[in-house]
């Protein structure tokens, strides 16, 4: 029999002595065993192989477990067969003592004695044994009890058994388990609950079982979790617990033919009491978020609850367009339609919604609200109010409805219109025709805001506001204003307009279309700031002036009367910014063309060269030592450039001729063959005038001086007639009545009418105003001469109308010598285009020139209505 080893351990650092290595041979009793003494008893641990149930003895101390001793027994050596205590046994090699544990061929053999072998159970047993425990488990889950074991217990029942490869009849098993469950107990409540209770109701015991069943099986995969993890994770027939009770929940609960349309109708009807805002019932939020959370785990809302909502959705858009469309105001309606566009999008955004299901409600609601309502958004009527009233946020709000579907277009109609009809009144209006541009500029502003605001810069309605714009300025109509005349007014107006921005500064810019307000300067430093601010006030005017001048096909008129004002201006030294009049005359020429300002840089030109002809004659006086009556300032102007001025006859003082003379004199001296023609209408003077209340100096017109200075030969207080002052003047009698309401009936009245009122008669007297006073010492009577008479202005559209003939019949005549041949509908086009920048002109004026030109034997008539040159 081989002997047991035993192997005996000591601590490190400790030699032991030979005669502590004794080898045993056989277990035998206890008292047969050597015993150690007690000392190395306690220092020493035994290791025994054999036994199955360690002695008391060999119980291996704490203090003692990780002391080893410095030898160590090979257990693979050949045993000796020397006695214990021989020399033999004690032999060692490399400090290794050779022990008798194996047999002389060298066969290497460890005998355990005493060895138990397990007996193995009987696996069925075992598989019932765990499944009834996991049995009452998962009864206790369902049932919602304490668990009869331990959640440790369980789990390793679970993995024992896969680790038998039982895993399949143990999922089989939790499947038939879990199925029973649902389909007896969880499935059957439900769907006797459904019988008395609304859908509302049968949705939320729903979701309640749906949370229950989910925590349940988060239970159930806790304890099956080797088994999900080891099994069902590497198969491709069964799903994982997770998913099984997805699945299961869905086939046998929400699947079923009574509970799926409830549940689904419980959702839908949800929605509609959100959106009708129902106090019974009513909307729980907390239930619909739950319900859209359980569609998207059971995987059934694109398949079962979308198409059920957009359904539904679409009969509810369907009927509240029919039933706000036309029983709200445009307005009302607008507000509505988005509202509800932005409840319906927040609640997607609210309760987690799918994109498809907000694209889908989105394109319903731009269906029914702004497609088959779209005549209700853009009727005609109910537009030109919102633009009227210049409801700019509902008319973005309306613009944003019709950009959904591409209805931008319907817009134009309306817009069109309205630009008509309140550009016609502003046009036409000759109660307030004064107003004219600044209510144009005004309007033209509230257009750039709404098409800026509203229709964010849409470009074909851009092109439908300037069209429209461009038709209304240019209507032509034969009214007093224009004196029976085809000519249109705002060229007329924007001339004027310009006139008084120009002569008045930054000062004559009515609040209402200023761009900025004037800032008031504290000190000297701030007066350079003023300045600036002056003139980009006055550019910014101007700029919006030429905005409106750019719609005007009438340049004529606009030329007419502004190289009238601009000569006032330049005569009588009326300008208020040298650099705004040049500012001015370059945006023309860039608008129009160097030919369009040809004569108006003329002008500027003739003046500057009479600044020159002025120092010269003074030059000249010097040099002669001549000291003339009075001190003459004179303007020689270009008659071709110039405005035509008519010749006033009136009687000259003898001292004011006497310097025109010598002038004149001068002039032809060094511009031989020259004629010079006195325009004394447009002539001023400075005049000192003695008051029994002060002296002050006035500067008066030419015509007012002389009436003035008439009344130097009379005694104060002696009344002097009309008739006398008309025959002692030679002025008519427009212009002496013009003359005397200036100065007797004006702001500054030096002379006293007989009769109070403002218009002059023929049998009034005129006395000298002694009592005349006024803050200032020096003052200015001559504003008359600022003024267009009712004449003037008849002249000059009279004069403008008369050009156009003339232009009307050079274009025919210049089409014709290039043609030669055409008919007459393409004459009118071809003259009508000719002409287009020069004024309106109709098919009845230009057949009239037509006429005239035959007469003249310029052209021709021939057969099938044709013209043909003459050459």
């Amino acid at each position: 029999m081989p002997p047991t080893t035993r192997v005996t351990r000591s601590g490190r650092g400790r030699r032991q002595n030979d005669s502590d290595q004794v080898p045993h041979t056989g277990l035998g009793r206890s008292d047969e065993r050597p015993s150690p003494s007690p000392s190395k008893r306690q220092k020493r641990d035994h290791l025994y192989a054999a036994p199955s149930t360690p002695l008391r003895s060999q119980i291996m101390r704490p203090e003692n477990m990780y002391s080893f001793t410095s030898n160590i027994i090979d257990l693979t050596s050949s045993p000796t067969k020397s006695p214990a205590g021989s020399p033999a046994s004690k032999k060692t090699t490399n400090g290794i003592r050779s022990t008798n544990a194996t047999s002389s061929n060298g066969t290497k053999r460890l005998v355990v004695k005493n060895f138990k072998k397990t007996s193995k159970a009987d696996p069925d047993q075992y598989f019932n044994q765990i499944w009834n425990q996991l049995d009452e488990a998962l009864e206790a889950i369902f049932s919602r009890d304490v668990k009869p074991f331990s959640m440790e217990q369980l789990y390793r029942g679970v993995e024992n058994i896969c680790r038998q490869d039982r895993a399949a009849a143990l999922f089989q098993k939790l499947q038939a388990k879990c199925s029973e469950h649902i389909v007896k107990r969880v499935k059957s409540i439900l769907v006797d609950l459904a019988e008395g209770k609304s859908d509302t109701d049968v949705l939320g015991a729903t979701t309640d079982a749906w949370a229950t069943w989910r925590r349940q099986v988060t239970t159930i995969r806790s304890i099956f979790y080797y088994m999900d993890r080891s099994y069902l994770l590497h198969s491709t027939a069964h799903p994982s617990i997770e998913q099984y009770g997805i699945v299961l929940f869905r086939d046998s609960v929400f699947s079923d033919s009574v509970l799926k349309p409830r549940i689904l109708q419980g959702a839908c009807t949800l929605v509609s009491n959100d959106r009708l805002k129902t106090s019974e019932g009513g909307f729980v939020p907390e239930l619909f978020k739950e319900a859209i959370g359980m569609f998207h785990t059971l995987v059934v809302y694109t398949k079962s609850f979308e198409p059920k909502l957009l359904g539904e959705s679409q009969t509810f858009f369907d009927d509240w367009a029919v039933r706000n469309s036309w029983t709200l105001s445009l307005t009302e309606y607008i507000d509505q339609c988005h509202a509800l566009f932005r409840s319906e999008n927040k609640r997607c955004d609210a309760f987690t919604l799918d994109e498809s299901t907000r694209r889908n409600l989105n394109i319903q609601m731009e269906n029914h609200l702004v497609m088959e309502h779209q005549d209700r958004l853009v009727a005609t009527v109910d537009v030109i109010e919102l633009m009227d009233a210049n409801n700019v946020d509902t008319l973005t709000a309306l613009f944003d409805l019709l950009i959904k579907k591409g209805l931008t277009e319907k817009i134009k109609v309306p817009f069109d219109k309205y630009i008509n009809s309140e550009g016609g009144s502003i046009v036409f209006d000759e109660k307030r025709q004064s107003d004219m541009v600044i209510r144009l500029i005004q309007f033209k502003r509230k257009l750039d805001v709404m098409l800026e605001t509203c229709f964010r810069r849409d470009p074909s309605i851009n092109a439908t506001l300037r069209e429209a714009f461009e038709t209304f300025v240019n209507k032509t109509k034969k009214t007093d204003m224009t004196w029976g005349t085809d000519n249109d007014k705002p060229g007329e107006m924007i001339a004027k307009y310009v006139d008084i921005i120009l002569r008045g500064g930054s000062k004559a810019i009515p609040d209402s279309v200023a761009s900025a307000s004037a800032s008031n300067p504290s000190n000297e430093d701030d007066m350079d700031d003023e300045e600036a601010d002056e003139d980009a006030q006055i550019n910014s005017q101007l700029d919006q002036v030429l905005d409106l001048f750019r719609f005007v096909h009438g340049k004529a008129v606009f030329e007419a009367f502004y190289k009238k004002d601009l000569a006032r201006r330049l005569l009588m030294n009326r300008s208020a910014s040298a650099d705004a009049e040049k500012s001015m005359l370059t945006r023309l020429t860039s608008e129009c063309g160097a030919g369009f300002t040809h004569n108006l840089e003329q002008m500027f030109k003739d003046i500057e060269l009479a600044r020159e002809e002025n120092s010269s004659y003074k030059t000249m006086l010097e040099e002669t030592q001549k000291r003339p009556p009075v001190e003459l300032n004179v303007n020689v102007l270009s008659a071709a450039c110039w405005p035509t001025y008519p010749s006033v006859d009136v009687e000259v003082p003898r001292n004011i001729q006497k310097a025109t003379l010598d002038f004149e004199r001068h002039y032809k001296m060094k511009h031989s063959g020259r004629k010079l023609e006195w325009k004394h209408a447009l002539a001023h003077c400075q005049m000192k005038a003695v008051f029994p209340k002060g002296p002050k100096e006035i500067v008066f017109s030419s015509f007012q001086a002389i009436v003035m200075l008439y009344f130097n030969e009379k005694t104060d207080g002696e009344p002097v007639a009309y008739s006398e002052l008309q025959a002692a003047t030679s002025l008519t009698d427009d212009e002496l009545k013009r003359t005397l309401q200036s100065l007797a009936c004006a702001k500054y009245r030096v002379l006293t009418k007989s009769l109070r009122g403002k218009e002059v008669n023929t049998t009034d007297k005129f006395v000298v105003n002694l009592s005349f006073t006024d803050p200032k010492y020096r003052i200015k009577i001559n504003q008359i001469q600022l003024k267009e008479t009712k004449e003037e202005n008849k002249q000059t559209h009279e004069r403008v109308a008369a050009d156009r003939q003339y232009e009307t019949q050079a274009a025919i005549v210049r089409i014709m010598k290039s043609k030669k041949k055409i008919k007459h509908a393409l004459l009118n086009t071809e003259v009508i285009n000719a002409l287009k920048s020069r004024g309106a002109v109709n098919p009845e004026d230009i057949k009239k020139q037509i006429e005239k030109l035959i007469d003249k034997d310029y052209m021709e008539r021939v057969e099938d209505g044709f013209y043909e040159y003459i050459s």
